[in-house]
């Protein structure tokens, strides 16, 4: 094997330890759902806060008894049930698209045959459907009843991988899920993938920020090159701070009476 990737290997697997030990591994699976209502609420989910693509989800389980009476139903209703995900417009006839390809290619509005392919067979015929890519086909997979050894990358997994080194700064989120599941061990069962995207995740919503990330209690910041010089520029600029304040051209406060 080549050394570089046996040290990233090994360097992620260091990284899902510390951050399991910080968030508590195994963690739980947030839902429950069979894999094509878990597509239908990814699809949702897309550039959508979790709260209003939840409660679009549950609006539609409202308003139709069943994914077939979705996918019959007009679409302007659809758009409307579902206004509070960013792109109604587009999202209402992506949905009922899917739900017509899974009809036409299976038989019936069901996903639960994925349960007998590989995952990577199982990935491919999802992404083979317009509009499903990389994350959302991991997702479905993952998440679902499935339960399937399937890696997503969100945009907060993402970047803790990029900061971290695990990926370059110029692999896209699609690409980096092939590179990023290559670097886990292969024996790792459903539950322990799915902990590796949660713990990068979190790290990403509550120490690795998109601005200004909180390096100083970092557990991964001896294995992190951005974090470990974003402290070095800290140190430097408090160090150009006080110098200046000591210096004999230092404009002195005046003291008081």
């Amino acid at each position: 094997m080549n050394p570089d990737l046996q040290q990233l290997k090994d360097k992620a697997l260091v990284i899902h330890e510390r951050l399991c030990a910080v968030y508590d591994c195994p963690i739980p699976y947030f839902h429950r759902l069979d894999p094509l209502s878990e597509l239908l609420s990814s699809l949702l989910s897309h550039r959508t806060r979790n709260a209003d693509s939840g409660r679009a989800f549950k609006a539609l389980r409202a308003r139709y008894g069943d994914w077939a009476a979705l996918m019959d139903a007009p679409t302007e209703e659809i758009e409307d049930t579902i206004q509070g995900v960013t792109w109604p417009e587009q999202k209402a006839p992506r949905l009922q698209l899917v739900l017509r390809v899974v009809q036409e290619r299976h038989g019936s509005l069901s996903l639960d045959f994925l349960d007998g392919m590989p995952v990577q067979e199982a990935r491919a015929w999802l992404e083979s459907i317009p509009g499903i890519g990389p994350k959302t086909s991991a997702a479905v997979l993952s998440f679902s009843t499935l339960r399937k050894a399937a890696l997503p990358v969100d945009s907060h997994h993402h970047r803790v991988a990029q900061r971290t080194g695990l990926i370059p700064r110029s692999l896209a989120v699609g690409p980096s899920h092939v590179t990023l599941a290559a670097l886990l061990p292969p024996d790792w069962d459903a539950q322990q993938v799915y902990d590796h995207h949660e713990v990068m995740m979190l790290h990403g919503q509550r120490c690795c920020f998109f601005s200004n990330p909180a390096c100083q209690r970092c557990a991964v910041l001896d294995l992190c090159p951005t974090g470990q010089l974003r402290m070095l520029e800290k140190d430097a600029k408090i160090g150009a701070v006080k110098r200046a304040a000591v210096s004999p051209g230092a404009p002195r406060l005046r003291e008081s009476k």
